[in-house]
């Protein structure tokens, strides 16, 4: 049976990402109307996330963030 810190880093993971996809949203229609501009933008919007998730996914299992 899953243990309640799993389920708080599921709901932290899936909290966590539904705020950083509105942000990444929000922030790439204010970028100029470029095509590197987005290019870039979403490139590095789109790796930057791992790593936070992977903490969250860690720290789920019970194992330390560090």
């Amino acid at each position: 049976m899953p243990s309640a810190r799993s389920a708080l880093g599921l709901l932290a993971i899936v909290v966590f990402l539904a705020g950083y996809v509105l942000a990444a949203a929000t922030l790439g229609g204010m970028l100029p109307d470029h095509w590197a501009a987005d290019l870039v933008f979403y490139i590095l919007a789109g790796i930057a996330w791992v790593p936070v998730a992977g903490r969250l996914v860690r720290w789920g299992a019970g194992k330390p963030l560090w």
